[in-house]
């Protein structure tokens, strides 16, 4: 037997590097398996999934659709800055997105090439060419209407390899099972390519992808594989049901809910594709909890969620963002308050919900009854303090209603209208002061001016309250949301410190109502709160944190957990983790409440300290520091599939634990260590004065690791399946 190659990251380009030249870095291919790859919206419409799941018709988007798509492209740039050319995604063809989002390019690779010339000399169409996303990595898709043609026979073959069956009028299953036969075929006809040094590495991502894993295995393909779950398919249904899932994750009848439920041929394909893979990785801890009841096996390597994190040349320039965007929301509530903005906006704080409408998932439940408890407070306590609430959660609705667009369509008349006052104002008094005279200003402004500015008065007038939503819904009796909102009785009232916006449909810099992007309603924001329930990762509260806004996650949640790991006071950094585990739901709510009721109490300057706290975390998501747990999970595949070729250090699996961001020495801003007696106090306190931004931000940067590092394996030392654990 050859001796082992020992596994290294120290070469340059992140590749493996193994001692003997023998085998050509070229002969060592990553392709990137996933139904998402140039398909944001996973092509399925979520009316086609409810009926094919007959669940119930209030939960939306019940598939983790989106959230892979976020994973692949923002990871596309690291990983092709690591393997250069030897970098392929594998994804389904969609004309319309290939249109806009791929260049037609030929293969790098001759043996890329001849495979997909096999394919398409049978009939198959097979497209290749580069994403224009950052990194710009190549990418392979299959026709899979083209292919429909064959599904029957490919149906039959994954039966006789996995006795698994697939459903007729499952669309979206059947098209899983032409995929990864496309897909698996295209290995095998690569891997003939190689000779006797085949040395390929494919990673699938979630159920859609696993069928060509499962058929790459039943094949004995010389192929290293890997199998990452985001989300597993019944957790997802089981906690959307309501169903207290955390607590009997080992009491449940695992085939018994999924044939309830009508997935039980998804959940065999999830299952078969988690014990056929060489490693199997999750993405975070409290889904690696949830895969081991569900899917029965333990994840070898957590591989925890990045983003392309962009740092601004400016110093600072971030909190810039923050004053621009946040005069632009104000410039909103103007309109949408008009009659009743009795309140200083220079003291309204800003709170968000925003992802898919999942009532209970995404702990929009918890929130409206802690928002109550919140409005409460601040009455009783008589706080000048205002805070506007955004749910930025998609429903079905007929358009903006007339009131709201009324709000901003009296906003601007009143703009104008001070303007052309304004205008002759300034006129009159220029042409005063060129005479040397001070004008009389009872005189300056003639009767029709002051006609024009009482009409403007009178046009304010309003005998309804602030409507709660902004666009007419599709049955708002049965909307769990609103129906909430009736029951508390948060009505955008004079009386009340808490006013709520429910905004049913993404943000877009084109909208007549609201014309801000989502990325630029966050920065304007002071607080995004998401307590959910289940969040296998949660990129929401990660994307607040990047853009240096405090957010509120909970420890049920993926970027909670991670979070808990990596930092030792995280509320001082501006992320409030709920304990949702732990605590009965009315504790949790409590702790919830007092989350936004100290953040509140907040003095202007401490708000600012704590979001550039939270603004340097982001380095903590940047998928050049991530990035190794990927990389980690690839060379435990090439050492369990080629372990006559490579050999893994025992110590080498990197820990998402085991280095935490300080406690800051000067007072942070956290509500549980800093409540005041009362929320009147001043803006110029100096219990700050300790706080150095620079000498902070050196420490933390100092407790950012540096990437691992596989030693060498004493010869001869074999490792057993599932030795690796993180």
């Amino acid at each position: 037997m050859p001796l082992a190659r020992s596994l290294s990251m120290n070469s340059l380009n992140g590749l493996p590097q193994w001692e003997d030249e023998d085998l050509p870095v070229e002969h060592l291919l990553l392709f990137e398996v996933s139904w998402e790859v140039t398909n944001k919206d996973g092509n399925y419409q979520q009316e086609q999934l409810k009926a094919i799941a007959g669940v119930m018709a209030a939960i939306l988007d019940i598939f983790h659709v989106g959230g892979i798509y976020t994973v692949i492209q923002t990871k596309a740039k690291t990983t092709a800055d690591e393997w250069g050319e030897n970098y392929f995604l594998v994804g389904p063809y969609f004309e319309h997105n290939v249109k806009t989002q791929v260049e037609a390019c030929e293969p790098p690779h001759l043996a890329v090439k001849k495979a997909m010339d096999t394919m398409k000399s049978q009939g198959y169409q097979v497209y290749f060419g580069r994403w224009l996303i950052e990194g710009s990595p190549y990418v392979l898709l299959f026709d899979i209407g083209a292919a429909a043609w064959n599904l029957d026979r490919w149906k039959g073959e994954f039966w006789d390899v996995s006795n698994i069956g697939i459903p007729f009028h499952d669309q979206e299953a059947n098209d899983a099972v032409i995929f990864g036969s496309l897909t698996a075929w295209f290995l095998k006809e690569l891997s003939c390519q190689f000779a006797d040094k085949p040395n390929v590495i494919a990673h699938f991502h979630e159920w859609q992808a696993g069928v060509g894993l499962i058929l790459s295995r039943s094949q004995k393909l010389p192929v290293a594989t890997i199998f990452t779950t985001h989300a597993t398919l019944l957790g997802r249904y089981l906690c959307a049901a309501s169903i207290d899932f955390y607590n009997n994750l080992d009491q449940f009848d695992i085939d018994k809910e999924a044939g309830e439920r009508q997935i039980y041929h998804r959940y065999c394909m999830e299952r078969a594709s988690v014990h056929c893979a060489h490693v199997f990785t999750t993405v975070s801890q409290i889904t690696a909890v949830e895969a081991e009841h569900m899917l029965k096996r333990n994840p070898d390597v957590v591989t925890p969620n990045g983003l392309n994190i962009k740092k601004f040349s400016a110093m600072h320039e971030f909190q810039n963002l923050h004053s621009m965007y946040k005069a632009r929301i104000q410039e909103f509530i103007r309109g949408h308050f008009y009659g009743h903005l009795d309140f200083s906006l220079e003291k309204t704080l800003f709170f968000f919900i925003a992802g898919r409408y999942e009532f209970s998932n995404k702990g929009a439940d918890m929130f409206l009854e802690a928002l109550s408890r919140l409005n409460f407070l601040l009455r009783v306590h008589k706080t000048d303090v205002t805070v506007v609430v955004f749910f930025i959660m998609p429903a079905k609705t007929n358009n903006f209603n007339v009131e709201t667009l009324k709000g901003q369509a009296v906003r601007k008349q009143l703009w104008d209208t001070a303007q052309s006052v304004k205008e002759k104002f300034g006129k009159k008094l220029y042409n005063a002061l060129l005479k040397g005279e001070i004008p009389d200003l009872n005189k300056i402004l003639d009767r029709d001016d002051m006609t024009i500015m009482k009409r403007a008065i009178f046009s304010t007038q309003r005998h309804c309250l602030p409507p709660v939503t902004t666009h007419n819904m599709i049955d708002d009796g049965n909307d769990p949301i609103l129906n909430t909102i009736r029951r508390i009785g948060l009505f955008n009232n004079r009386t009340d410190r808490v006013k709520v916006i429910l905004h049913p449909e993404f943000l877009s810099s084109t909208s007549p109502l609201l014309p801000l992007d989502y990325e630029d309603f966050v920065r304007g924001c002071h607080l995004g709160v998401f307590p959910s329930y289940y969040e296998p990762w949660g990129y929401t509260p990660a994307e607040c944190t990047v853009m240096g806004i405090p957010s509120v996650t909970t420890n049920l949640s993926g970027f909670g957990c991670f979070m808990q790991e990596h930092v030792a006071d995280p509320a001082a950094y501006g992320i409030y983790i709920v304990d949702r585990r732990f605590r009965s739901p009315d504790e949790s709510c409590n702790q919830l409440t007092q989350f936004l009721y100290g953040f509140c109490q907040q003095s202007r300057r401490q708000r600012i300290i704590q979001r550039n706290r939270t603004e340097r975390l982001s380095d903590l998501l940047d998928w050049r520091y991530l990035g190794r747990y990927y990389m980690h999970a690839r060379h435990l595949a090439l050492s369990r599939t080629f372990p006559d070729k490579f050999e893994m250090e025992p110590s080498a699996p990197p820990k998402t634990e085991g280095f935490r961001y300080p406690r800051p020495s000067s007072v942070p801003p956290s509500p549980s260590v800093s409540q005041h007696s009362s929320p009147h106090h001043s803006e110029d306190e100096d219990e700050d004065e300790r706080y150095d931004e620079d000498e902070e931000a050196e420490r933390d940067r100092q407790n950012i690791k540096s990437p691992f590092s596989l030693g060498v394996l004493p010869q001869g030392k074999k490792k057993q399946h599932g030795e690796y654990r993180n």
